[in-house]
């Protein structure tokens, strides 16, 4: 009851400041961040944590499931056709140089053997704008640039996700049991897609049958039932949930566009939510002595992660692309560690495999570093779109088209005028 209580309250506060947050450098994402620490063993003890505690895997695994979920809904496959290039290349490209340059981090600075530095590789290298959401979210970034952060960071999860369990499984004790791993390894995946594929259409089929379906008010639930009946069936059957639950929330969006603007609201609702518990526990787990157990060659690999192999692996794998020079900056700064590094790194330490603790430690910074650099920079890069669009710097013309509904195509004039709205609007 007290963690409920120090939610509730967190809740609270952070909607309270939300208005000034959108305008500032102050994060709500932050503020649960700061809150559990604060409430965790490392300060006040209100809240007894560890990383092996139940609550922090639950809450993390549903956290990502959720903002999965809802990425997909995000992306349909239809909108992918027409522009795939760019999210292809930061993924074929831009993610396996992130997951090299912090495994040569990790190597030399910190001195993890060479498994273990590709396994902290492979966990910390997808990106998770959810704590971005001023970029992603807000009308006046170039849409193609949205577009981009968005489907890279919803399928990043999924892909990083088979390559930190063959490390897993190579850090392990015997070749015998790594090769067995392997083979559910990939059965997991499999069941996953296939488990997010056929779910959504199912449902969709049985919408259309004469005598059934949803009156208005309760047709955003038809989705989250999808979502819930698709987590608790995962974990039933041992399937992936991060790959099925991006696969259901895409196929969902191809399939019925009316159901995913009918369910974007409570959607967005409730991946915020689990969101901000997802942050509060991880934030009780960041005591002193967690921070104080990374060596000082460890936070030099943290900032170079953050402010060197992200940006440049970006940027090298966004040459001959259509991006101005500030898309291609804001989307290279944008790379923060979310989620999906959370579970990644809890399954590290639960393996029991050897320097386990150690790459823990070293995710856990980063992830707290990153999420300080990140959210807190959203609103104002957002906000310095919205000024060049103020004082008449015309948009790109490809991002224009990327723009559906009278807004597209429009001038300075309109577009800041349009902003103006927004930001009433708002509050």
């Amino acid at each position: 009851m007290v963690l409920v209580v120090v939610f509730g309250a967190a809740l609270l506060v952070a909607v309270l400041l939300s208005g000034l947050a959108a305008r500032s450098v102050l994060s709500t994402s932050l503020l649960f961040l700061v809150g559990g620490a604060l409430v965790g063993d490392g300060f006040l003890g209100w809240i007894h944590i560890t990383p092996d505690s139940d609550v922090v895997a639950v809450t993390a695994d549903l956290a990502l499931f959720a903002v999965l979920f809802t990425d997909g809904m995000h992306v349909s496959f239809p909108s992918l056709r027409g522009a795939w290039r760019s999210p292809a290349r930061a993924l074929v490209l831009g993610m396996p140089l992130a997951f090299v340059g912090v495994a040569l981090a990790a190597h030399f600075l910190v001195g993890l053997d060479w498994v273990t530095s590709f396994l902290v590789g492979a966990v910390l290298s997808p990106t998770d704008p959810v704590f971005a959401s001023a970029i992603v979210g807000r009308k006046e970034v170039p849409a193609r640039l949205r577009q981009l952060l968005n489907v890279e960071s919803g399928i990043n999860d999924g892909l990083a996700l088979p390559v930190v369990l063959v490390l897993i499984s190579a850090a392990g004790p015997s070749a015998q049991t790594a090769t067995a791993s392997l083979d559910a390894i990939l059965l997991e995946l499999v069941a996953g897609l296939a488990l997010g594929a056929v779910l959504p259409l199912a449902v969709h089929w049985m919408t259309r049958v004469p005598v059934l379906g949803a009156e208005p008010k309760l047709q955003p639930l038809l989705p989250l039932s999808v979502g819930v009946i698709l987590y608790a069936a995962c974990h039933l059957t041992h399937a992936n949930p991060y790959l099925a639950a991006f696969c259901a929330g895409a196929v969902l969006a191809s399939v019925s566009p009316e159901g995913r603007r009918a369910f974007e609201p409570l959607g967005g609702a409730f991946a915020e939510l689990a969101k901000f518990v997802a942050l509060l526990v991880f934030g009780a787990l960041l005591t002193p002595s967690l921070f104080a157990g990374l060596p000082w060659r460890g936070y030099v690999a943290v900032a170079l992660t953050i402010l060197l192999v992200r940006p440049a692996s970006l940027l090298l794998s966004l040459v001959g692309t259509r991006f101005d020079r500030r898309e291609r900056l804001t989307a290279a700064w944008f790379g923060p560690k979310g989620f999906a590094s959370v579970v990644y790194g809890l399954l590290v330490l639960q393996s029991g495999v050897p320097h386990g603790k150690e790459a823990f430690t070293l995710v856990a910074v980063c992830i707290a570093f990153s999420i300080v650099a990140h959210s807190s920079t959203d609103a104002p890069i957002a906000r310095a779109f919205r000024l060049e669009a103020l004082v008449g710097i015309p948009d790109d013309a490809v991002a224009g088209t990327h723009e559906k509904g009278p807004a597209a195509g429009r001038g300075a004039s309109s577009e800041a005028e349009a902003v103006k709205e927004n930001d009433n609007a708002r509050t």
